[in-house]
Parts: structure tokens; sequence; C-alpha cells
């Protein structure tokens, strides 16, 4: 499974692990096919909907970790 960072794309993200995208939607993030979140990284993203980026990663990684 693949350790993602803060600086990894949204389409790249959700194209390795589509499972993941509860966990977006769970912090607010339902734009995921809009534009904006194919140009987006998980930082930028994290910073526009008010969430810790480090926190949120480590939460991505354990879940993608634990729900292949």
């Amino acid at each position: 499974m693949p350790k993602f960072t803060r600086k990894d794309n949204l389409n790249d993200v959700l194209t390795q692990a589509p499972q993941a995208q509860s966990l977006f939607m769970s912090i607010g993030m339902h734009c995921l096919g809009c534009a904006m979140a194919s140009g987006e990284n998980i930082e930028q993203a994290c910073m526009v909907h008010g969430v810790d980026a480090d926190k949120f990663v480590e939460a991505l990684n354990e879940f993608v970790a634990n729900n292949p």
C-alpha cells in the first residue's frame, strides 16, 4: 500500500486508494469530483477545509492500511 504525504494530489490518492473517499467526505471534502480538486494536493484541500494536514495524512495512511 502506498504511503501518502501532504503533497500528494487528491486524484492520485483516490486512484490509488478509492476506499479513502469516505475518509475525505467525513471531514467535509464533498467536492472530490470538482475541477478544483483535480489540481489540489492534500495540504491545499486541508487548508481550505480547516483540517490539520499532518493529522489527516496520518489518519489517511492508517485508514488505507486497515482498509485495503
